[in-house]
């Protein structure tokens, strides 16, 4: 299950982080997401960084499992123009292709609320309709 969603920007900066699960009271679970997210991000550098396979590939905007931790598993995703998308799951292990499925959900619902004439790029997005679209996803899995 999906307990933590969050979109990530250019410059490292968070755009939407979400908790889907209550893990602690008040601001504590938030703040305890908000930094594995921010931990994750060295992960997603490290795993950009590797060289490609074979050269002249398309590189997978799908990065896999970044790290576990001890109660949770995250996963990323970087868009081509390196927006980072982040979930994190509690500890169950769902299949690559789900999880891809998943992402390009989470990456098309980015797009449409990005494609707002009355959004501002590179700031948070708060809009009820990303929200709802990101909840409807993490809540079918």
């Amino acid at each position: 299950m999906i307990v933590c969603a969050a979109v990530i920007g250019q410059q490292n900066n968070p755009l939407y982080l979400e908790t889907f699960q209550q893990t602690g009271t008040g601001s504590e679970g938030a703040l305890r997401f908000h930094y594995i997210v921010h931990c994750s991000l060295d992960a997603v550098e490290e795993k950009l960084l590797q060289p490609q396979k074979t050269p002249g590939e398309p590189s997978d905007a799908y990065l896999g499992l970044l790290y576990p931790t001890e109660d949770f598993k995250v996963y990323g995703y970087v868009s081509n123009t390196k927006m980072k998308f982040i979930l994190v799951l509690d500890d169950v292990a769902p299949k690559d292709e789900e999880m891809r499925l998943i992402f390009k959900r989470f990456h098309a619902a980015f797009i449409d609320a990005i494609s707002n004439p009355f959004y501002t790029v590179n700031t948070p997005i708060t809009s009820p309709s990303f929200d709802a679209s990101i909840r409807t996803i993490m809540t079918t899995v």
